[in-house]
């Protein structure tokens, strides 16, 4: 068994990790799921949460991924994702700002009926992880 795994996670603007790793733990839309190298392959859908890895040198990272799909192969696991950015890249003043502006659409849901009450719930919810990724309050 190999001691490292490639891992890929793409957007459809960017590549945002292109590296080889020693574990990746990601969101998995049925819950959280861990690859290691030599793993069985699968394909899976993700859902908004953090993705963590073990880096070559040991150090754990963090990505925010909004939601996508996962191919976990032997040697390789590839994110494709909607959106996903890794916690150094998390400007945590937009997200905070971004949870306030979703917070007010949904108290004025009762107010005015053209907010869309369902969109303003998942701002909030990417909002709140993208705050407790940059935040440092990620959960295992």
């Amino acid at each position: 068994m190999a001691a490292s795994i490639k891992l890929e996670i793409v957007t459809p603007e960017r590549v945002v990790v292109d590296e080889s790793v020693r574990t990746v733990v990601a969101p998995g839309l049925l819950g959280e799921f861990g690859v290691l190298p030599g793993h069985t392959s699968f394909l899976t859908a993700l859902k908004l949460g953090a993705l963590r890895y073990e880096n070559s040198s040991g150090k754990t990272c963090y990505v925010f991924i909004r939601e996508g799909f996962a191919e976990v192969l032997p040697d390789k696991v590839t994110i494709l994702a909607e959106a996903a950015e890794r916690r150094k890249d998390i400007d945590l003043a937009r997200a905070e700002a971004a949870y306030q502006r979703a917070k007010e659409r949904m108290e004025r849901k009762s107010r005015e009926a053209e907010v869309d009450f369902a969109r303003a719930r998942a701002a909030l919810s990417r909002s709140i992880q993208r705050i407790r990724l940059a935040s440092g309050e990620e959960r295992h």
